[in-house]
């Protein structure tokens, strides 16, 4: 079976056993909404805004790759879509349970770098670098958002919010992993077909561009240092990093003595909860 098969049965799959969350089948009963919101109020804005501006990502990705495979169109159209603006449904109106205001976001806005990017897309080899670019992006998206919800469902347990953690934190998480397994099949698939100029220049881009998700503005780079700050994973950025870098670390070869991770995420990160720190000593 080609990878672009294996592609196929795998969306078909996501959209059939992993529906949209209906509102309705939540839960939204919160014992102590004065501690939910002290503990972990940034946390669900945060993901709020990120789920919910997934309708930019799709606008972006029409941007920035003018002729997608058909697989690709199909799982970011069709079902990813779909999944993760539910999700932040479900986070926005939990937020708003608590006493918290909805989430700003942007829905709309794709950057001239990402329309100009489409422009050089056009020509095929800069196009398959793109697509890397956009796998690389989806896994470390991923598998974040798996670890965060994981350690946000534990959170709620342990601060004895039963009903969120189960019906609206848990069902989010199930449905994370079928998407970084999209992501990590489709950037194995395509990485072998890559020139090793291409690879160079995608490593080069990656460096420069890498982000955690949804943090495009110091603001909200130190909106996220908040978040690992709170979910405990400040403490240990580097272990972090390569739990949502080590396939792109073994597909780029960007190996260095010593080093588990990708330089760039390790330093993003530790720029995250610097940022979060001094603005919170401001505060």
């Amino acid at each position: 079976m080609t990878t672009t098969q294996r592609l196929l049965e795998h969306v078909d799959r996501i959209g059939a056993e992993h529906p949209p969350i209906d509102l309705a089948t939540v839960d939204f009963t919160v014992r102590d909404p004065a501690l939910v919101r002290e503990r972990f109020g940034h946390v669900l804005d945060y993901m709020a805004r990120v789920e919910l501006e997934v309708d930019r990502n799709v606008l972006e990705l029409g941007a920035m790759m003018p002729d997608p495979p058909e697989v690709d169109l199909q799982f970011y159209r069709d079902v990813w879509r779909d999944q993760e603006v539910a999700h932040g449904q479900v986070l926005d109106r939990l937020q708003q349970v608590i006493g918290r205001p909805a989430a700003v976001t942007d829905t709309e806005t794709v950057s001239v770098r990402l329309r100009l990017l489409g422009v050089l897309a056009r020509v095929t080899p800069i196009q398959d670098m793109v697509r890397m670019l956009y796998y690389l992006t989806g896994m470390a998206t991923e598998r974040s958002a798996v670890i965060a919800y994981n350690r946000l469902h534990s959170g709620l347990l342990e601060a004895g919010e039963l009903a969120i953690a189960e019906t609206a934190i848990a069902p989010i998480r199930r449905q994370e992993p079928p998407h970084y397994a999209f992501y990590k099949l489709s950037a194995r698939g395509l990485a072998p077909t890559l020139s090793a100029w291409q690879k160079w220049l995608v490593r080069r881009l990656r460096a420069t561009t890498f982000a955690p998700v949804g943090a495009n503005t110091p603001s909200q780079r130190a909106d996220f240092g908040g978040v690992l700050v709170t979910l405990g994973f400040a403490r240990d950025t580097d272990s972090f990093a390569h739990e949502i870098s080590r396939v792109e670390h073994d597909l780029l070869r960007a190996r260095r003595a010593g080093l588990r991770v990708p330089t760039y995420v390790v330093d993003a990160l530790r720029d995250a909860v610097a940022l979060h720190e001094a603005r919170a000593g401001r505060s």
